[in-house]
């Protein structure tokens, strides 16, 4: 009697057990099984593209699984494009921290008398990659704030921190005038970018161009015409012919022809026109003056002299703010100069400068070698994407996502991404879809090669690393198959 007792209890624990849901350790979720081929509803719109599945790396895994739910191709070696600044700005992020503040420092080179220089003032740049329009007029207002008049001599702009080899702007393809083809210098002000204001004339029936910020060292000759197409493309109907001025790119005239539509209502052209010794030149004798300085001088690119005085050392935004404009914009300048930075750990000493590619090369790889992370396959040429040899592949991709969530630079890190349907490169795709501000995506784009890598919450609120890379022909046709895939990873 004892004995059926006894095995009727077992029998019913037993069958509890079985019953009973499997709990898992903390931050551990169950892991669905691999799939390796893509959703019926994904596959289809490939199809219609004529992009092979060969020519995809997908990776998508739950934050907290062991295993991804989806890998297609995942490590195959992959074009990311601009995905690669996920990498440059995670690692940024933990070798420099959130914090990190880039210097430029200007010093005299001659005797200051009743806040007369009588010399050269001397500005050496360490790299920052956000001396734009508003920050180079602060650094110029802090400088009177020195009580600093009159320069009587020349400007000196020492680029001396970089050494990096001389480089083609059209090389890459073949658009030297284009700002995201503007090389890196230590001491690069506003990207040395020339924005050309289109804006039809409904009164002259004529469209209206403004070049800002240094108008009067450019000739602009405006032959558009005004039209009234639809205004996606825009660009597509404007030829810009540039040349070089009389003395080289000291006054370049740019030639306008094409049409462009009143339904565009103002666009802007952003070109880099003049070296940087003539940008800089204008834009500093603008706001001197503006500020109620005096300098007649010319200004000089060289090494700067030994002996200085110190007159103010200025300091870029944070770390934390800069990555919000290389990723939700996609700046390719400011994502190269973040990685040189890389090399010498943000140091100004000497003893670790000067910053070259090879310098940053070896820092990123040995930290991620630090948190475990081995990608044989990585290629890195200059940390933008901009480039037709950088190499990722998506699970690696996706691992340095998965790592990055669970680092304490995870919400900066997080909050740089372009959100969907809201910011950034990221604005107008997903509108009116569940996905609409629930996925921060960096997104990339060459001729024959399209990206996508990020995170994304689900229905169920669970968050996912998704990484798609595409690499064919037909990469820019890819967006809706992309954009489909989301949205049966947020439906799932």
């Amino acid at each position: 009697m004892v004995r059926r007792i006894h095995s009727g209890i077992l029998k019913w624990f037993f069958l509890l057990l079985i019953c009973l849901p499997l709990r898992l350790p903390a931050g551990q979720v169950a892991s669905p099984q691999i799939t390796r081929q893509l959703p019926a509803s994904v596959q289809q719109k490939l199809d219609r593209t004529g992009i092979p599945t060969s020519a995809l790396g997908v990776y998508v895994q739950e934050v907290g699984a062991s295993q991804p739910m989806l890998a297609l191709n995942a490590d195959t070696a992959m074009n990311p494009a601009s995905a690669m600044k996920l990498v440059t700005t995670y690692a940024g992020l933990e070798i420099l921290g959130p914090a990190y503040a880039w210097q430029t420092v200007i010093s005299a080179h001659g005797k200051i008398l009743n806040g007369i220089l009588h010399g050269d003032l001397v500005i050496k740049g360490y790299g920052d990659p956000k001396l734009d329009l508003e920050h180079f007029w602060l650094l110029i207002h802090r400088l009177r704030q020195t009580g600093l008049t009159q320069i009587t001599g020349n400007l000196i702009l020492d680029h001396s921190y970089y050494d990096i080899p001389p480089s083609d702007p059209g090389a890459f393809d073949g658009q030297p005038y284009r700002t995201y083809n503007i090389l890196p210098e230590a001491l690069l002000v506003n990207y040395r970018s020339t924005a050309l204001h289109l804006m039809p004339d409904l009164e002259k029936k004529g469209v209206r161009v403004t070049a800002d910020p240094i108008p009067d060292s450019l000739r602009v000759v405006n032959n558009l015409k005004l039209s009234d197409k639809p205004c996606g493309g825009w660009r597509n109907f404007l030829d810009v012919e540039i040349e070089a001025g009389e003395k080289g790119n000291d006054s370049p005239q740019v030639i306008l022809n094409g049409s462009f539509s009143a339904r565009c209502g103002r666009q802007s052209l952003l070109l880099g026109l003049h070296d940087s010794a003539i940008y800089t030149r204008e834009l500093f004798k603008r706001f001197w003056s503006q500020q109620g300085g005096v300098f007649d001088g010319d200004v000089i690119i060289a090494e700067a002299p030994a002996d200085l005085s110190h007159l103010k050392t200025y300091y870029s935004p944070p770390l934390a703010e800069v990555i919000r404009g290389i990723n939700k914009f996609s700046n390719n300048i400011a994502a190269r100069q973040l990685f040189l930075t890389l090399g010498t750990a943000g140091s100004t000493s000497s003893a670790r400068s000067p910053a070259t590619l090879e310098k940053s090369e070896h820092a990123l790889k040995q930290w991620l070698a630090a948190k475990q992370l081995f990608f044989p396959e990585l290629v890195i040429e200059n940390g933008s994407g901009l480039s037709r040899i950088e190499r990722i592949s998506a699970r690696h991709m996706g691992q340095l996502l998965l790592t990055a969530f669970n680092s304490p630079v995870m919400p900066e890190f997080i909050a740089s991404l372009p959100i969907a349907a809201v910011d950034g490169t990221m604005r107008g795709r997903l509108a009116g879809t569940a996905v609409s501000g629930l996925a921060h995506m960096k997104t990339g784009a060459l001729n024959n090669v399209s990206a996508l890598a990020g995170y994304m919450l689900d229905q169920s609120g669970r968050r996912v690393v998704v990484v798609v890379f595409v690499n064919h022909s037909q990469a820019a046709r890819s967006r809706e198959a992309t954009d489909t895939l989301l949205q049966w990873i947020y439906e799932r």
